[in-house]
């Protein structure tokens, strides 16, 4: 696994739209704060010209995203990237990404979530460079940023960061005042699937947000059964981050997952709390993925503290993870190995 070199103050992050860019004013507003926030952490700061861009949910076109994104990743002044927001429309600059150049040139941290997953799932199973599933840009915009903004700029340092539930998350309903900190009210607790009172695995982890990896399925992008062959000895742990989608939609994917042979050597799975997740047949998700998925043994971590339900731990793609569920509660332990 190819892992970026560890940042430090002084160094430069950039921002870039790969999918959807800013608009509305108080989504400005916030990013100018995102920016204010990453300087003071000490680092230098850059954005592309598509940031402050959209049009039809895209921030500019397919083969523009894509050239912007290969300016940042060619710049050696630049030592991370964040990306801008999520959408609908990322897969689509994948075709006008130069790989082969992808492939040369020196990796860098890529972080972003939703939508985002078109570009770090395929760069860590096609060109093996760790990523992180983490918050974009505007969640920096915080007057005070929550403890997974800074864990993930720890990670890129280098530091060691051990991840512990919470406990408390933000009800789906609740709309935050701009620059407000997430409002972490309800309880919440990790569940294993099948009521285990402990389950501990480790393996090499790969996943994102699934509304977007059934899509790439079958594609020219899609190497992920060479990454399993490649990381067997290690075993794999998926994550997964569901943002909408109908419980049956929820088992055909993971079915066709299944027979595509994505579960082979799998270690364990963690699912993030799903955002809209509708329970169509009275199925919750905890019923089909058993239905899906229950003949491979697999142990199944449910309502972790992963995607677009916050506070979401901050994962790297293509690193080992050590994972833990007892009695509600959970742990992640990354290593950069």
């Amino acid at each position: 696994m190819k892992y970026p070199k560890f940042i430090k103050k002084g160094d430069k992050i950039a921002v870039t739209a790969p999918s959807a860019g800013f608009y509305k004013e108080e989504q400005l507003r916030e990013y100018e704060n995102a920016i204010q926030n990453i300087k003071k952490m000490g680092f230098e700061f850059l954005e592309t010209k598509n940031v402050r861009t959209h049009e039809d949910g895209r921030s500019s076109s397919a083969k523009e995203r894509a050239k912007q994104f290969m300016q940042v990743w060619e710049d050696e002044s630049v030592d991370a990237i964040i990306c801008a927001k999520g959408g609908d429309f990322a897969c689509e600059m994948l075709d006008y990404l130069d790989f082969e150049r992808l492939k040369k040139l020196s990796p860098k941290w890529l972080q972003g979530f939703s939508d985002i997953t078109n570009l770090g799932f395929v760069l860590t199973t096609n060109l093996d460079i760790a990523t992180i599933y983490g918050e974009n840009i505007r969640d920096y915009g915080m007057r005070e940023p929550f403890k997974t903004l800074t864990d993930s700029i720890k990670i890129m340092q280098g530091k060691e960061v051990v991840q512990k539930s919470f406990g408390v998350c933000e009800p789906k309903e609740d709309e935050r005042e701009i620059f407000e900190s997430y409002h972490v009210t309800q309880k919440t607790q990790w569940k294993n699937l099948y009521d285990e009172k402990k389950l501990m695995f480790s393996g090499r982890c790969v996943g994102g947000c699934l509304d977007v990896i059934i899509n790439l399925i079958g594609t020219k992008y899609d190497r992920v059964k060479d990454y399993i062959k490649k990381y067997e000895n290690d075993g794999i742990v998926w994550f997964f981050d569901i943002f909408e989608m109908s419980t049956p939609q929820v088992f055909c994917h993971l079915w066709q997952m299944k027979n595509a042979g994505y579960f082979e050597h799998c270690k364990g799975i963690i699912f993030g709390r799903a955002f809209l997740l509708c329970e169509d047949y009275d199925m919750n998700l905890a019923r089909v993925v058993k239905d899906a998925i229950e003949n491979l043994n697999i142990p199944v971590i449910l309502e972790a503290d992963i995607g677009h339900v916050p506070p979401q731990m901050p994962i790297v793609n293509g690193s080992i993870l050590e994972v833990t569920c007892e009695n509600g509660q959970g742990e992640i332990k990354t290593f950069l190995r």
